[in-house]
């Protein structure tokens, strides 16, 4: 039987994260970590990647994680125009000593044409090298290997029979067994995108072919389909708060993520929340994203912000969070329950600026690699690595901002009665 102490000490510590450890669970992202992503062009868009990062950074704000986005357009396991795999590596993997990769390679490596077994062998060959060598150099590093997302046979008819996603499945189903072999991660970002492809489709079939608009990379909604993928394969959580009031008896029920303090009911309901995480800024006005994300469970899956309240009298309210209004609803909806994640909230409009930061430190970091650290590599410049210093302090500014503005602030919410 644990000591009195011992218990004491676990209550202590349970009630000063206040359900912080409950909502990260088993994440499989832990504190101090640092990612490195790698990859061809898809993973060079920097859009899966970064939402992500923004993901990790809004709902686990006080995880010390960084990340490094290291895609390159054209990239097979052999390498690329930026440098065979054994340059490659240590450049741009390697020097950033990472706890965490992964790796999607495959959508060149099968050169766009029905399934060739000697072209297999040779992505065989080199994703084995790949994974030598970085357990070689980073003893202990954790790998997510990832199956290639997909070619879009799905919208468009394929180009040969059979289509080249059935030959990326076949290079996926490989990637899975070597996971498996080597003790590694697997996400697979095929399948569950397919799927999505078929919905849309026969939603709207004009529509859906933007999604992969030239069939091989992705637009915003694709890669935030991806990167739930990812994120599913981490553990992710997917509430981001949740809060249960009754008004007729003033009081909060459930609360998860958050605290409730200050209830008050006297000519409108009021009270303040403390939340630990934010929701996921998602850009709605883009067709093919807000197509994607209703084919899809994102919302469900990672983006759940549910807001509950019964014992209301009244038929319809106005919810205003911080003084600004979020919009009218009726006793019905707020008895089923709103996902605050779907509205512009102050939290959502600060997720946003996160989102915003992450996008600019990567585009530093992206700009510097490409034009200092490849572009005028081998060249005798006394500048040279004071410039690259430079860049690189400039994004670790970006990256000290991006997590100050990631830090949840407390909310002011009112329910005001409508005629």
């Amino acid at each position: 039987m644990r000591s009195l102490k011992a218990v004491l000490v676990v209550w202590l510590a349970c009630s000063l994260v206040g359900g912080i450890v409950s909502a990260q669970g088993n994440f499989y992202l832990k504190d101090g970590d640092r990612v490195v992503f790698y990859g061809d062009s898809i993973t060079e868009q920097r859009l899966y990647t970064t939402f992500t990062e923004t993901y990790v950074l809004t709902r686990f704000p006080q995880l010390n994680v960084s990340f490094v986005h290291s895609g390159v357009g054209g990239d097979r396991v052999t390498g690329g125009w930026a440098g065979p795999i054994d340059q490659r590596l240590p450049r741009d993997v390697f020097a950033y000593k990472p706890t965490v990769m992964t790796i999607m390679l495959g959508m060149n490596d099968g050169s766009y044409r029905a399934f060739d077994d000697k072209i297999f062998k040779t992505y065989a060959t080199g994703y084995q090298h790949i994974l030598d060598s970085v357990k070689s150099a980073l003893p202990g590093i954790r790998l997510t290997l990832i199956q290639p997302s997909p070619f879009d046979d799905v919208t468009r008819p394929a180009g040969f029979e059979g289509g080249y996603n059935a030959v990326l499945v076949r290079y996926g189903q490989f990637v899975k067994d070597l996971a498996q072999k080597q003790a590694c991660d697997v996400a697979d970002l095929n399948t569950s995108i397919v799927a999505v492809l078929e919905k849309a489709k026969a939603t709207d079939a004009e529509a859906a072919k933007r999604i992969i608009a030239d069939r091989v990379h992705p637009g915003p909604g694709g890669h935030l389909l991806m990167a739930e993928t990812l994120l599913k394969a981490w553990n992710a959580p997917a509430v981001v708060t949740a809060v249960e009031i009754d008004a007729a008896q003033i009081k909060a029920g459930r609360t998860e993520n958050t605290t409730v303090s200050d209830l008050k009911n006297s000519d409108r309901l009021s009270w303040t929340e403390n939340d630990r995480a934010l929701p996921m800024p998602l850009d709605l006005k883009d067709a093919a994203l807000k197509l994607a994300v209703q084919c899809s469970d994102f919302f469900q899956a990672l983006d759940w912000q549910p807001l509950k309240i019964t014992g209301l009298k009244g038929q319809r309210y106005l919810l205003k969070i911080d003084g600004q209004e979020v919009g009218t609803f009726s006793q019905q909806q707020f008895a089923e329950g709103l996902n605050l994640a779907q509205w512009p909230t102050p939290m959502f409009q600060q997720a946003q600026a996160v989102h915003n930061l992450t996008l600019k430190h990567n585009n530093i970091h992206a700009t510097c690699w490409r034009e200092l650290q490849v572009g005028l590599a081998g060249q005798t410049l006394p500048h040279l690595g004071q410039a690259v210093e430079a860049w690189n302090n400039l994004e670790a500014d970006l990256v000290a901002q991006q997590r100050e503005t990631a830090q949840p602030k407390a909310r002011h919410y009112e329910l005001l009665p409508q005629p």
